[in-house]
């Protein structure tokens, strides 16, 4: 049978019924918790999960969490209030601009930002930015592109110290986010909820300790493409399902092809699948529009990727193993299906 984009089809309302039926067993018996928390970011993925939570349990058991800082577009607040008046689950704001000045985020960045333009200063804006990967093999050396406030742009090879030094920084967002998760699931008895779709969770596009931790991921199973199917049949607004999805993570905008990705989310998501069913690049190439030698360059990727971000999947390692707490934990996981 010829290969065609058909692969990520759905039954999207038979989807969401298997995922609001495992959430419901997940928080309430193995987590024995009585709601969940969910960031939202505006973006489709915790658009998704939070419409998830609120069919699984119940939108009055559902909090929703805008945590906006000074780089933030105003537009994902926007989106983000605009979903949880359409699904009616309660939402607390906290700017949390002043947690990052006090852990020193955004002086760490200048300094970062400094070492490629020393004459960078307030009122600048940046972001990373990767080659393509459809001209030639691309070596993963990042870009930073700065525009000054008289409108000047200027971009420059990031050496590694650098480059380190902002994303450390920059990290400290997701950080300080999922700390505030946490505080608020605690003190409602209340699960975290993560957002990572199946691209983003294979290609290793979180922050330990930051968006990679959660109590349970809905959708890490689900490629992207799969992710708007089952938003739209769960009726999230079509601003959101019809927004490009980014990263909001630097003061210049920014997609997440930009950042990390070698293609848009539907053609990484066809690449992905591809590459995990065995399929040629000369058969996925034709079907989004690209040649077998940059399918392969992007299955190169794919993998560059798994190698290098394992660590980010890697619980803390031990020692030497401790058998009881083990015992626990394969039973638990026995219970929901995962061991």
């Amino acid at each position: 049978m010829k290969f065609s984009a058909d692969v990520l089809r759905i039954d999207a309302e038979a989807e969401i019924k298997s995922i609001a039926a495992t959430i419901r067993e997940v928080v309430t018996k193995t987590l024995h918790r009585k709601g969940a928390v969910v960031s939202v970011s505006g973006g489709i993925d915790s658009a998704a999960c939070a419409a998830l939570c609120a069919r699984a349990l119940g939108k009055e058991k559902v909090l929703a969490l805008f945590l906006p800082e000074r780089d933030s577009s105003p537009e994902s607040l926007r989106f983000g209030k605009l979903l949880t008046n359409k699904l009616g689950i309660a939402s607390v704001t906290e700017e949390i601009a002043p947690i990052l000045e006090a852990a020193g985020c955004y002086r760490h960045q200048r300094q970062a930002v400094r070492m490629v333009f020393p004459d960078y200063s307030d009122g600048w804006k940046f972001k990373i930015t990767l080659p393509s990967i459809l001209e030639s093999n691309r070596l993963n050396v990042s870009r930073l592109t700065v525009n000054s406030p008289t409108g000047e742009v200027r971009s420059e090879r990031m050496p590694a110290a650098a480059y380190l030094q902002l994303v450390a920084a920059t990290n400290f967002k997701q950080r300080t986010r999922k700390m505030l998760d946490y505080f608020h699931a605690d003190r409602l008895n209340y699960a975290v909820c993560g957002t990572p779709n199946r691209l983003e969770y294979d290609q290793g596009f979180f922050v330990k300790g930051g968006d990679g931790l959660a109590d349970f991921k809905p959708i890490a199973h689900l490629y992207k493409t799969q992710v708007f199917a089952i938003a739209r049949a769960l009726g999230v607004p079509e601003e959101i399902c019809s927004r490009t999805p980014t990263t909001d993570t630097f003061s210049l905008p920014q997609t997440q092809e930009e950042f990390y990705f070698a293609l848009p989310y539907d053609k990484m998501d066809i690449c992905l699948w591809g590459l995990n069913h065995g399929v040629p690049a000369s058969e996925v190439g034709p079907v989004i529009g690209l040649t077998a030698e940059q399918v392969e360059r992007v299955y190169r990727d794919i993998d560059v990727k798994r190698r290098t971000t394992l660590p980010l999947h890697l619980p803390a390692v031990l020692m030497t193993g401790v058998p009881e707490v083990h015992a626990r934990l394969r039973g638990a996981l026995h219970a929901t299906g995962q061991d």
